[in-house]
């Protein structure tokens, strides 16, 4: 239906919603004094018609167009003060995207046209520019699903059993011969057979994606010739990444890998960016939020509004004080767990999402909302606990119901694996499960998620070889990207034709692996780091779309990969046969399992229980701790993580009771067997890590 008005509607739900015989379009602006509707052709180019939304509800404009149908394109165009001293920045000029579409069609063209003032003027943001930006930006589409959920069975994986696995969609299979030419690199390679063998085979629970709701390529990247890999800069909070697509517009494409990693027993868990969006700052252009109500969405300076706060290093930061910014991510989170069965959701820069105009609250009204929430409420929920803002760094302060990304644990394990003095201390609170910042309000050990390494850094593999980073191919005259990796190259920088190096790095590569899968906390590995994937030294690698991200399988593959991979899933294994290892309570030494058997302590090489003095010793580089637990049928279970970060070999004199230990692993020898009848003594390699149990049978 072209032309006439527009029916009043209804105010909810907010986006384009198809009822059969029409199309209802509701949006937010506290501010606006008009919004249109512009309706385009299938191609996006050619706009059909403008209608005026008639109604304005509780800050809602909506509309009902009768006889619209689903794949109708469509934007928004918003009338209203370009006041940048009040943080209003209307320009009906600008065609904006709905902040709820769940489709968008076409590219983002990159051009003056999609700023809202006059980039070249010498007035800069004050100037308003007239151009329309139609022809440069994507359309919303108005889309109707009816994907059946009915025979899905969500895995629903006790948080104790989780073990996660970081990984982006297209580096994931790009290289995978398995997976046919035009489906790598996409969802529907997600759940290709050779995929999810291969992630059983290592014993993942959660599938960790890095973003993909839909993002924009930026412009600066585009002109250095170079992309936004990473995703961490959201066009839509609703719209999946349309480049992800191995038929473009198959939405059910992810639904189906979804499924299908549902059926094997692997959750689904989507990082996901909500503390700012990909407008930037107030130079940015106007894409959406900014042209619907700036003063609205972004937390704006209280010194001169026309400026925003940028606690994100990105240029703009969500305001969730604004009730309906909390409720679009609220009603994102739900569509994404029920339209696409995700099962969780990890918050990137956390932090900015429990900010109020008092600072950080663990109760702050998004925080609320998704802890009541019955669907959400139920969901594997993690925090990054930190932004760039002033008292950004919250680790271990989020509420009940949150894990969070435990950088302290990922820094002290690389400290004291690469050999750095007085580490004993810190170390034990790590792998012991932090206590220290997460046992209050009935918090679980779960609450740490432990890692080594993540996206955002090095791999593993670079890790152990190189000791500064090599960033140059990001175009940044290699200054971008972490300073203090705690790294070490073990002789020499980068790749190594020395047997001896390569024989250390592999070593310590592996004690690092036992350490992790060893601990107290939920174990995240890095996707690749199972069998040495590098990123030759870029620890920013956030802008390439190449081999420096995408997985070597021919890696995976050779001699070394197959073995390191085998050790990773025996780690994963044992993990699963010993629950002493991922224990449903905070451990502290005060209760008992038998008769001078604590629950959980510590020892030194000689055998001896660690006082005060051996802990403030500063050279002090052996550790062992010892875990028990007496379980329902009344039978005795220990396991013992012995660390040795020396430059020598120990011989560990194993604490009391003096009974028959079984060696489950040892970092020194990958491809040795189980063992029983260790006795007395265990002799550990220089900066190697083993495991040992024993269990007494009840009576």
């Amino acid at each position: 239906m072209i032309g006439g008005r527009l029916e009043p509607g209804a105010p909810y739900p907010l986006g384009s919603t198809f009822d059969g015989l029409g199309v209802n379009f509701a949006v937010f602006s506290a501010h606006a004094e008009r919004i249109e509707l512009c309706l385009f052709d299938a191609t996006g180019k050619r706009q059909l018609a403008t209608y005026d939304l008639p109604e304005w509800t509780d800050e809602i404009w909506h509309g009902y167009l009768p006889g619209a149908r689903p794949g109708q394109l469509y934007g928004f165009r918003a009338h209203g003060p370009y006041a940048p001293h009040e943080g209003h920045r209307f320009n009906p000029s600008k065609l904006l995207i709905d902040p709820y579409a769940r489709k968008l069609e076409g590219p983002l063209r990159w051009t003056d046209a999609l700023h809202g003032y006059n980039i070249r003027s010498p007035r800069a943001d004050l100037s308003q520019d007239r151009r329309d930006s139609a022809r440069a930006i994507p359309k919303s589409v108005v889309t109707h699903e009816s994907f059946d959920w009915s025979q899905d069975r969500r895995p629903c994986t006790p948080w104790s059993e989780t073990l996660i696995y970081e990984t982006h969609v297209r580096g994931l299979t790009k290289l995978l011969e398995d997976v046919p030419p035009a489906e790598r690199g996409t969802y529907a390679a997600l759940a290709h057979p050779s995929v999810i063998e291969h992630l059983q085979r290592l014993g993942v629970t959660a599938l960790e994606l890095l973003p993909v709701q839909d993002f924009t390529n930026d412009r600066f990247l585009q002109e250095k010739g170079l992309s936004n890999y990473w995703g961490y800069n959201t066009l839509s909070f609703f719209a999946p990444q349309r480049s992800y697509f191995a038929s473009p517009g198959d939405h059910d494409e992810l639904r189906i890998a979804v499924r299908r990693l549902h059926a094997a027993g692997i959750e689904v868990i989507l990082d996901v960016v909500y503390n700012h969006t990909c407008e930037g700052s107030e130079l940015g252009p106007t894409l959406s939020w900014r042209g619907l109500d700036n003063a609205a969405y972004y937390r704006l300076q209280d010194s001169d509004r026309r400026h925003l706060v940028n606690d994100t290093g990105t240029g703009n930061t969500l305001n969730f004080s604004r009730t309906r910014v909390v409720q679009m991510v609220m009603d994102s989170l739900r569509y994404w767990a029920t339209s696409y069965g995700i099962d969780g959701f990890r918050f990137d820069l956390g932090t900015v999402l429990g900010r109020t105009d008092e600072g950080f609250r663990p109760n702050a009204p998004l925080f609320a909302a998704i802890r009541q929430d019955p669907v959400l409420q139920k969901l594997k929920l993690i925090a990054e606990p930190w932004d760039i803002g002033p008292g950004g760094y919250q680790l271990g302060n989020y509420p009940p119901g949150f894990a969070e990304w435990n950088d302290r644990f990922r820094d002290s394990v690389r400290r004291y694996w690469r050999g750095d003095s007085a580490q004993r201390p810190e170390l034990a609170a790590r792998i012991a499960g932090s206590g220290d910042l997460f046992d209050r309000r009935a918090r679980r050990p779960w609450a740490s998620v432990n890692f080594l390494t993540s996206h955002d850094g090095y791999t593993l593999a670079d890790l152990t070889a190189y000791e500064h980073r090599h960033n140059e191919a990001n175009k940044e005259g290699n200054r971008d990207g972490h300073d203090h990796n705690y790294a070490r190259n073990w002789g020499e920088e980068g790749p190594s034709e020395d047997e001896e190096t390569n024989a250390t790095r592999a070593l310590v590569r592996r004690s690092m692996l036992v350490t992790l899968f060893g601990s107290l906390g939920t174990p995240m590995l890095l996707g690749g780091d199972e069998f040495g994937r590098t990123q030759r030294g870029n620890n920013n690698a956030y802008c390439q779309d190449n081999g420096i991200n995408w997985f070597d399988w021919q890696q995976a593959r050779s001699d070394d990969g197959e073995a390191m991979t085998r050790f990773v899933a025996r780690l994963a294994q044992i993990r699963r046969r010993h629950p002493v290892l991922r224990s449903a309570t905070f451990l502290h030494g005060n209760e008992e399992a038998a008769e001078d058997l604590p629950d959980i302590d510590w020892w030194d090489e000689r055998g001896m229980r660690l006082a005060p003095e051996d802990w403030d010793n500063g050279e002090g580089r052996a550790l062992l701790m010892r875990r028990a637990e007496r379980r329902e049928d009344g039978s005795i279970a220990t396991v013992s993580l012995l660390l040795n970060a020396s430059d020598e070999a120990l011989t560990f004199n194993l604490p009391p009771p003096d009974v028959p230990r079984r060696l489950l692993i040892d970092s020194a020898h990958p491809e040795a067997e189980e063992q029983d009848g260790i006795l007395d003594t265990y002799l550990l390699a220089s900066r190697a890590a083993a495991l040992l149990a024993w269990q007494q049978e009840r009576g």
